[in-house]
């Protein structure tokens, strides 16, 4: 775990639909020292994030109501965004990049991967309150 993960606590939003990976995401991240809210739905997601001042979504591709391109779609503001999938192809990420997510991790990735994308958020957040 870098040293910006560790210092900078984010308010980070998980939207996955997998109960284990949810978990393991949430108790990972909360380790860390991060606040972490959880929706396992694009719904439940809609209903909760607009109105938390949110660091780092990560999110799911595939989700029950639908994808994660939709729920980057409607948000009403954009928030420093991830992509997690199994759906690994180029298309899949390029998709993924057209919609707003800076990144497009691949499902399963490892903790090292994580945590570079929330030293990224962190690094950026920092930025946005020296400004």
């Amino acid at each position: 775990m870098s040293q910006t993960a560790r210092t900078i606590p984010l308010k980070v939003f998980v939207v996955e639909n997998h109960p284990d990976t949810l978990q393991t995401l949430k108790t990972y991240l909360e380790d860390m020292g991060h606040d972490v809210t959880t929706a396992s739905t694009i719904t439940q997601a809609l209903n909760v994030l607009p109105g938390i001042n949110c660091d780092l979504l990560l999110c799911d591709i595939g989700l029950p109501d639908g994808f994660g391109w939709e729920l980057m779609q409607k948000l009403p503001t954009k928030v420093f965004s991830v992509a997690m999938s199994g759906f690994g192809m180029n298309a899949d990420s390029a998709r993924s990049h057209e919609v707003g997510f800076r990144h497009h991790l691949l499902k399963p990735f490892k903790a090292a991967e994580l945590d570079r994308i929330v030293d990224e958020a962190a690094a950026e957040r920092a930025r946005r309150e020296n400004e």
